[in-house]
């Protein structure tokens, strides 16, 4: 099989397409001949050795799969020929920029009919961080009053759609050139964060989701309600933030993503009720990995990237 492997940390161009053996699944896990790869901001600053999760190189970066079921020995779950999605390990390495993978059965689900291989790859992690931040932390409900920081983004833009799916009135932050998108995504207000300061025009929030990090986070006090919960995504380990909303008497929670059932076929069950759909921006093939990267560290995208076998 082709894997993408890098031989040292660096620029995009350190990506290199090779040739490995496949991976044998051990009891319980299930061996997937991947169709599509979801593309993450992460794994930029993998690459880049900005964030140390994997360690020293070489290795395969890569976590969102979409694809078929080719074996799974001593696992109930699935059976060959079963299309399934998923994000098998985070955080540890799942290997996931490679044509085939081994995953545990239990980090995987059965890939809903309405969506494609490139969609289905594009939802795991952006899904289940909002699924995780909004439905398992953030407890929202009907009626409340959510703020979604980055609304046009990989995990922005799916969380507005839960939040909406579980009855909030729900405002996100996008730039002007977003604002379209993020409207019709189900936003009830949409505020252009580079012409107006949040923090002065809303009020009465019951749960916050960063994803944005920086001043946007400690200035996410200001518009929460007594007794309020921000949930972030990129500053959960700021000792200093957490006791200053505890102080104000606030909650504060930060999220690690993990890969859990339970969260994903809750996802499966918005995308099979009409009530979420997951944004692709542009495919890549899977020659062209370092291109991906390149946009990804543009910043600013609608969405997701994919790579495609």
């Amino acid at each position: 099989m082709r894997v993408i492997t890098q031989q040292t940390f660096g620029g995009p161009e350190v990506l290199t397409v090779v040739d490995a053996p496949e991976p044998r699944p051990l009891p319980t896990e299930v061996l997937v001949r991947v169709e599509a790869i979801g593309l993450n901001p992460l794994e930029a600053r993998l690459r880049a050795g900005e964030v140390p999760l994997l360690g020293p190189p070489p290795f395969v970066l890569g976590w969102d799969i979409s694809g078929v079921v080719e074996e799974g020995p001593q696992t109930w779950r699935f059976r060959p020929g079963d299309e399934v999605f998923g994000m098998p390990l985070f955080p540890r390495a799942a290997g996931a920029y490679a044509e085939v993978v081994s995953a545990p059965a239990l980090h995987l689900a059965r890939k809903p009919a309405s969506l494609s291989h490139v969609e289905a790859s594009a939802l795991p992690l952006v899904g289940l961080t909002a699924w995780q931040g909004l439905v398992d932390l953030g407890g929202v409900s009907e009626g409340d009053r959510v703020l979604v920081h980055g609304g046009g983004g990989g995990v922005g833009h799916v969380a507005i759609q839960i939040a909406k799916a579980f009855g909030a009135y729900v405002i996100a932050t996008a730039g002007a050139g977003k604002r379209e998108f993020v409207e019709g995504l189900g936003a009830d207000e949409v505020i252009d964060y580079t012409a107006v300061d949040f923090a002065e025009t809303v009020r009465d929030i019951d749960v916050v989701l960063d994803t944005i990090g920086g001043d946007t986070v400690g200035r996410s006090l200001e518009v929460l309600r007594a007794g309020g919960h921000l949930v972030t995504a990129v500053a959960e380990e700021d000792v200093q933030l957490i006791e200053k909303f505890e102080s104000a008497g606030m909650r504060f929670s930060g999220i690690a993503v993990d890969p859990d059932p339970v969260g994903l076929r809750g996802l499966v069950e918005l995308v099979e009720q009409g009530r979420l759909r997951v944004h692709v921006q542009k495919t890549f093939p899977f020659e062209r990995v370092a291109d991906a990267h390149r946009l990804i560290e543009s910043g600013h995208l609608k969405g997701k990237l994919v790579l495609t076998r």
